[in-house]
């Protein structure tokens, strides 16, 4: 027995050395995570019950010249399906009626909700897709559908609400509005004004700390940590919807009639440099048009003949030649190093004056005069094309400006056929942009402004930044130069390679351009056009600039030209912008007399110089008063009785004619 307990207090003491190395480990445990883990565990505790919530600023819209919305920000929601939420008394009582409204609301049939919604109970999804892409009405509306209208946690109804940015005006200018999104975790990208002036639009994100509470509901909890979101500020273009539809459509026309590849159009206010319109399109494999990329600002290439001004502009400009200065055409061609020349005029012009040359877009003419008179000294023609802007960006605000390119003398590659090829634009590569802002120079007489798309920017009514033009040259040449440009680019319109364009309506000055897009490649064999027209409008006080550039017109009638294929583009935006409210060119003066109107005219002149006089109301006064003022305005008077006056036979204010007899009554 003794023995037996001896066992028994073995195990005791065992037991109790178990306990007590146990109670150590808690102790120890305790000790680590209250001093040594305290701070991450209070953290982390503190995280799961108390957290930083974002308050997300609302983004400012992006707006017209003329006030109207190019891009906003609205709601836009997703509607899921808890389907275990609603007991089953509540679903089987509503699951009918709810199939009803959705299928009304939707489209598809009700047995097809029924079966949709039954499915998803049976198979526990607590997350059924029931719509996407809602507007706030139609996301009211459906929140009062049966079973739904009982809330999330009794009806099963799931909100998922986002903003997205929306273009009211459609696809227009789209890419020129652009876009700003998120490609990663924060990591964003974009283009175009949404992105170019994000800052402005996107405002400041605020923050509010929320502690949890039952049911995974968050409480705001107030302190002075809260910051409020600050709102974006909105953003005015400088795009004119009028001139932006006009531009778009005028370009989607053309493109289609020639199939071409793409293109795009600009149209500039001359002194402002603001860009009323843009527009870019691309060719997708079904043959519709679309905008993706800013062909404008984006593509570089060589421009080929409307390069030709830039030419004219240093020769006049260096006393080298003028514009009577006579070239021979050679019949046509002309070579360098083995090089041919030619005029698209088979058998050339003959003799022709330097202007004519311009005029008629004569390679042969321009290359003579170009290489005649700098082939020792390419340095000074080409410090002229570097000083028009040529050689650099316009550092747009806009992402992805195209390189410019223009050949240097002191370049490994510089040939000798660099300076006549550059003389009708080619082995240079210029954006359509870059071309549009020296054209627009010559309109804007020689000075050169930044071309702009945003001019203000507001809260409101309240204007926070205006975006004040910006001058790129004060004087890209002299006023003398300047007025023969001018006079040669309105006889190009008038009888130059885009006389076909010229009407007596409206004036337009200009310059057609067709390049070989490709040409060294294959043998030629994957070679082809690039047709432009750029100039101005009115040709006599420019208040627009414009530029056209269509890429792979089609060849099947051999109508690549610029004169047909860009020209009428910027025909038609001239055409409709200046002419498309009927106005009258002359008033005629008749200075023919009216007898009535004449009459009419006389007398009431004559009341004019001599006042009508008026019955006066004499009702009340006495008599013997009343008597004395008639008469002096000529009048005459019968009067019955005696006292005041109670009557007159004459009503007050009465056209008074002279002696008419007025009968007054005296009591």
């Amino acid at each position: 027995m003794a023995v037996e307990d001896k066992h028994i207090s073995y195990r005791i003491y065992l037991v109790a050395f178990a306990i007590f190395l146990i109670a150590i480990a808690i102790a120890v445990k305790l000790t680590n995570i209250q001093w040594v883990e305290g701070d991450y565990y209070r953290k982390l505790a503190k995280e799961r019950t108390v957290k930083n919530f974002i308050i997300p600023a609302n983004k400012g819209n992006i707006y017209s010249a003329d006030g109207s919305l190019l891009a906003t920000s609205i709601p836009n929601y997703t509607i899921r399906f808890d389907a275990l939420a609603p007991k089953v008394e509540n679903f089987e009582k509503n699951v009918v009626a709810l199939s009803d409204s959705l299928a009304i609301f939707l489209g598809k049939s009700s047995g097809f909700y029924q079966n949709e919604l039954r499915k998803a109970r049976a198979n526990n999804n607590r997350y059924y897709l029931i719509a996407r892409g809602l507007s706030y009405t139609d996301y009211i509306k459906i929140k009062e559908f049966p079973l739904f209208k009982l809330g999330a946690y009794k009806g099963g109804i799931i909100i998922e609400q986002k903003t997205i940015r929306e273009h009211p005006i459609g696809k227009i200018a789209e890419r020129t509005i652009g876009y700003e999104r998120e490609i990663a975790e924060n990591t964003f990208s974009g283009k175009g004004i949404e992105w170019a002036y994000r800052k402005y639009l996107n405002g400041k994100d605020g923050k509010i700390l929320k502690q949890k509470i039952a049911k995974g509901q968050w409480k705001p909890i107030r302190d002075i940590n809260e910051v409020d979101p600050q709102d974006g500020y909105d953003v005015i273009s400088t795009i004119d919807v009028y001139i932006q539809d006009i531009a778009h459509h005028a370009l989607l026309k053309q493109l289609q009639e020639y199939e071409a590849d793409h293109g795009c159009v600009v149209v500039m206010e001359t002194e402002t440099g603001h860009v009323k319109a843009i527009a870019n399109l691309g060719r997708a494999k079904d043959g519709t048009y679309y905008e993706t990329t800013n062909y404008a600002v984006a593509e570089s290439g060589e421009p080929g003949s409307t390069f030709k001004l830039a030419d004219l502009m240093a020769i006049l400009e260096d006393k080298v030649a003028d514009t009577s200065t006579v070239f021979d055409t050679n019949g046509g061609e002309i070579r360098y190093s083995g090089k041919a020349v030619r005029d698209s005029h088979k058998g050339g012009y003959g003799k022709i004056s330097l202007a004519r040359g311009f005029e008629l877009s004569s390679n042969t003419v321009m290359v003579q005069a170009v290489y005649d008179n700098y082939q020792n000294n390419p340095e000074k023609f080409v410090n002229h094309i570097n000083s028009y802007g040529f050689n650099k960006k316009l550092k747009m605000d806009f992402k992805g400006e195209g390189r410019a390119y223009i050949p240097q003398p002191s370049d490994k590659n510089w040939s000798n056929i660099s300076l006549p090829w550059m003389a009708f634009g080619y082995g240079v590569s210029v954006t359509p942009m870059q071309t549009l802002a020296f054209y627009n120079a010559v309109a804007n007489n020689g000075v050169m402004v930044k071309p702009q798309f945003v001019s203000e920017i507001k809260e409101w009514n309240k204007t926070i930044k205006k975006m004040d033009k910006e001058v790129i040259n004060e004087r890209i040449c002299s006023p003398e130069t300047i007025s023969k440009l001018k006079a040669v680019l309105v006889n190009v319109v008038k009888k130059g390679t885009a006389s076909k364009l010229y009407s007596k309506d409206f004036s337009m000055a200009g310059k057609t351009g067709t390049a070989q897009v490709n040409y060294a490649k294959d043998g030629g064999a994957g070679k082809y056009y690039s047709s432009s027209f750029v100039g101005y409008f009115p040709a006599d006080k420019p208040k627009y600039s414009c530029i056209v550039m269509v890429h792979k017109p089609s060849t099947v009638n051999n109508n690549y030209y610029g004169a047909d294929v860009a020209g009428p583009v910027f025909k038609r935006i001239a055409q409709k912008i200046f002419t498309d409210v009927p106005s009258t060119n002359e008033i005629k003066n008749l200075n023919k007399k009216i007898p009535k109107q004449e009459n009419n005219f006389n007398e009431y002149f004559a009341r004019l110089q001599k006042p009508q006089q008026l019955v006066p109301n004499v009702k009340g006064m006495p008599g013997m008063d009343a008597i004395a003022l008639l008469e002096n305005l000529g009048v005459k008077v019968n009067a019955v009785g005696m006292g005041k006056v109670k009557t007159q036979s004459l009503q007050a204010g009465q056209d008074i004619i002279k002696n008419t007899t007025i009968t007054l009554e005296l009591l």
